[in-house]
């Protein structure tokens, strides 16, 4: 029997219907769709996963940033850091609770990103494998129908077996046309789903990447400030400090001093002293050895 070529690629055979091998290479080529789709699927899903793991980084980043500590220089110096400390604490914090709300809404965003990347690639294989099912159904189901139509083909007339074959030939090749057009159709709405889902999954966590970015620019800026805010408290309380060290040396030195002058005033009106009692006993000595007037 001669062998005809339907369209759609099939090639019937007269008495079996279309060629099996035909059919299993275009059921293939529907099963290397299907799995390209998944494959678009997963690298979306790794790309969004990413896209949370930097969230994440920026978050630890921004958690990671602890408060100065100074070693204690002294009561007055203390109070003037601690007051400094107190206003970096209250500025970076508030930095750090903006910082964190921003990575949050980042990091629920690029979860909900992922969960649509992963309904939609799993939608899309589901379709990929139904289509391919229903092909691979309505091929087998031509093939019988074209058997049966050989069959009759050779029971009847030439003629009239070769008319319906030709009716059944234009309906598999009718059919086969319009699953063409649907797995064209279908795959180039997936395809351009999925560029939307990643160019905007990209779109938005670029904003929110640009969002935690300013904020924690402005909460380190802020946190700086408050450093050097703290380092001239610092050095102020360590000037005043050595001015304090330094009149108290002085009144050291004055008091030393005035105790010297004292001490000395001290001694000399003590040398006064014994020098009035030598003499007052000198004159009493003297009056002692006066002789007495006889009787």
């Amino acid at each position: 029997m001669n062998a005809g070529s339907a369209q759609g690629g099939f090639v019937t055979v007269r008495g079996r219907g279309y060629r099996l091998d035909q059919v299993d290479r275009y059921v293939s080529a529907l099963a290397r769709e299907r799995d390209e789709a998944r494959r678009r699927a997963a690298r979306l899903a790794r790309v969004v996963e990413q896209l949370a793991a930097e969230a994440v980084s920026l978050r630890q980043f921004a958690e990671a940033l602890g408060p100065p500590t100074y070693e204690p220089l002294g009561p007055r110096a203390r109070e003037v850091l601690d007051l400094a400390e107190k206003e970096a604490a209250l500025v970076l914090s508030t930095a750090r609770d903006e910082a964190r709300a921003v990575c949050e809404a980042a990091e629920s965003e690029a979860r909900r990103l992922r969960e649509l990347a992963r309904v939609g690639a799993g939608q899309t294989c589901e379709e990929a494998d139904a289509r391919a099912r229903r092909m691979l159904l309505s091929a087998r189901a031509t093939a019988e129908e074209l058997r049966d139509a050989a069959r009759v083909e050779a029971a009847a007339d030439r003629g009239e077996a070769m008319a319906v074959l030709e009716t059944a030939r234009c309906r598999a090749a009718g059919m086969l046309r319009e699953l063409d057009r649907m797995r064209v159709s279908r795959r180039y709405e997936a395809e351009r789903e999925l560029s939307a889902r990643d160019a905007e999954a990209a779109e938005r966590y670029g904003a929110l990447t640009a969002r935690a970015r300013a904020r924690l620019s402005e909460a380190l800026s802020a946190f700086a400030e408050a450093e050097e805010s703290a380092r001239r408290g610092r050095e102020e309380a360590q000037a005043l400090a050595a001015r304090m060290v330094d009149e108290a040396g002085v009144r050291a030195v004055r008091a030393s001093r005035e105790t010297d002058r004292v001490l000395r005033e001290h001694v000399r009106r003590a040398e006064e002293i014994h020098a009035q009692l030598d003499h007052v006993r000198e004159v009493l000595a003297g009056l002692t050895e006066r002789p007495q007037p006889p009787d």
